[in-house]
């Protein structure tokens, strides 16, 4: 399988503070990868550092060949939703979602034709409410974010905790949109979150981080969960 993400000797220390420590990780094009891990575990670092939002301490991150820290080459073929500070409150999602295709190189008529497709996500809840994205709920803040990401058919996905502030039946349906992703699409799926049940369905592999190191890589099957409530227990 084709690597797109690789991890080499990645660190990120503040000041005597080790926070993150990765020898090597590869992840391949197309596998939906779970990042599981409780506070403090490095998840969100990680995350900031595929992103390029802070530098790594030492080693480095390439994304489909692009070192990450030293161009932005990879812009253009990855996306992510850490939090609502993604968003632009004082836009509407119509705007936003224009702005963001925009930004990528997408039509209004193929951002339109995406929308189409997420109506069942939305719920009613998104287009047409002439409300500012600030104004919305945390959960139709996140739905929105969500599928900003979507566009301009990224081939990596970055989700920070996409199931928190959700209702039951958004969550099954962003479970099926992030399984379609990766097996219809081939995209490359990161999603890191504290709930071990739904990632261990919607991710073919998970790995647990713990005081900034990995300390499980699993690729997921029926045992896996128990096995991670196991670890989680003790």
């Amino acid at each position: 399988m084709e690597t797109i993400i690789q991890v080499q000797n990645l660190s990120k220390s503040y000041k005597a503070d080790k926070v993150l420590d990765i020898e090597a990780l590869d992840i391949p094009k197309g596998q939906s990868f779970g990042l599981v891990g409780n506070n403090g575990a490095g998840k969100t670092t990680f995350f900031s550092l595929l992103l390029d939002l802070i530098k790594p301490t030492t080693g480095q991150i390439e994304n489909k060949g692009v070192e990450v820290s030293q161009s932005e080459d990879w812009k253009p073929f990855t996306s992510s939703f850490i939090d609502e500070s993604f968003l632009i409150g004082y836009l509407t999602a119509e705007e936003y979602f224009y702005f963001i295709g925009d930004l990528r190189n997408t039509s209004k008529s193929e951002v339109d034709e995406l929308l189409a497709e997420f109506e069942d996500f939305f719920h009613g809840e998104i287009l047409n409410q002439k409300k500012y994205l600030r104004d919305l709920s945390k959960g139709n803040q996140k739905k929105a974010g969500i599928v900003a990401a979507l566009i301009g058919n990224p081939e990596v996905v970055i989700l920070d905790e996409p199931f928190a502030n959700l209702d039951p039946t958004t969550q099954i349906r962003l479970k099926k949109i992030i399984k379609e992703l990766s097996s219809q699409k081939h995209v490359t799926v990161l999603v890191s979150s504290h709930d071990l049940m739904h990632v261990t369905e919607v991710c073919e592999r998970v790995v647990v981080l713990d005081k900034g190191r990995i300390v499980k890589d699993i690729y997921t099957s029926e045992a896996t969960l128990k096995e991670l409530e196991l670890y989680f227990e003790r």
